[in-house]
C-alpha cells in the first residue's frame, strides 16, 4: 500500500517560513518524481515545485527564490522549504509522486493546509 504521509503545515505570519514534510512508502520515492502541489479556495491545483524525470527540479514562477524542494533518499522523504511566505501561499499543499510509466498510477497525499496570515 503506497502512501505519501505529510506534515509540517500550520499558520504563519507574512514574511515567516514552514518546511513541508512528504515520507513516501515502498519503492515510490526511488522510481516516481516527487513534487508538490497546492489548491487555494476556489482555484485549481496548480503545480509548486517538483523534481523531474531527470533529477532537476522546476517552480511555479511564484515561487521561485522563496521556496526549495529537496529530498532525503535514506528517509525517503521529500521537503518543501518555504521562506517569504505571502498570503497568497495559503492553500493545501500536496504532496505528489508522478509515475515513470503512464501505466502506472500517481499517488498523492492528503494535504496540509498553510495559512499565511497576520
Amino acid at each position: 500500500q503506497v502512501q505519501l504521509v505529510e506534515s509540517g503545515g500550520g499558520l504563519v505570519q507574512p514574511g515567516g517560513s514552514l518546511r513541508l514534510s512528504c515520507a513516501a512508502s515502498g519503492s515510490i520515492f526511488r522510481l516516481y518524481a516527487m513534487g508538490w502541489y497546492r489548491q487555494a479556495p476556489g482555484k485549481q491545483r496548480e503545480l509548486v515545485a517538483a523534481f523531474t524525470g531527470g533529477g532537476s527540479t522546476n517552480y511555479v514562477d511564484s515561487v521561485k527564490g522563496r521556496f526549495t524542494i529537496s529530498r532525503d533518499n535514506a528517509k525517503n522523504t521529500v521537503y518543501l522549504q518555504m521562506n517569504s511566505l505571502k498570503p497568497e501561499d495559503t492553500a493545501v499543499y500536496y504532496c505528489n509522486a508522478r509515475p515513470p510509466l503512464r501505466t502506472l498510477p500517481e499517488y498523492w497525499g492528503q494535504g496540509t493546509q498553510v495559512t499565511v496570515s497576520s
